[in-house]
């Protein structure tokens, strides 16, 4: 009986797959606030990511209430342009908002890089 609850009990060698799924938990975060031209913070305005080297966005997400977004990339050298989509957006006041620039942002491994999207007039 003692032998079979050892059995049971002893821990299995880590296959290939396993493995992957621990070493996939490696990310960087790029984390920043989205600004009107007055320096307010700005909820619900569109973000997009993208790597530097392609053409589309791989990651779409939206400030929150602080103005604030926050995405998950893969950890590892890569640079990320980020910028602020505003076809749907409408402010309650009418005045009509502008991208302003878009933000280039270098990753070297596991770290958080911050930024801020400044809209313009």
């Amino acid at each position: 009986m003692m032998a079979i609850l050892l059995t049971l009990f002893t821990p299995l060698p880590v296959s290939g797959s396993d493995q992957k799924k621990v070493t996939d938990k490696h990310y960087a975060l790029i984390f920043g606030t989205v600004y009107d031209p007055d320096g307010h913070p700005l909820y619900g305005v569109k973000v997009k990511i993208r790597r530097s080297t392609e053409k589309k966005a791989k990651w779409e997400l939206y400030s929150d209430h602080q103005g604030e977004f926050a995405q998950r990339v893969p950890a590892g050298k890569s640079d990320y342009i980020v910028w602020a989509d505003l076809k749907d957006y409408k402010l309650p006041s009418s005045k009509h908002l502008k991208p302003g620039t878009e933000v280039t942002v270098h990753i070297d491994q596991e770290e958080r890089s911050d930024i801020g999207l400044h809209l313009i007039w």
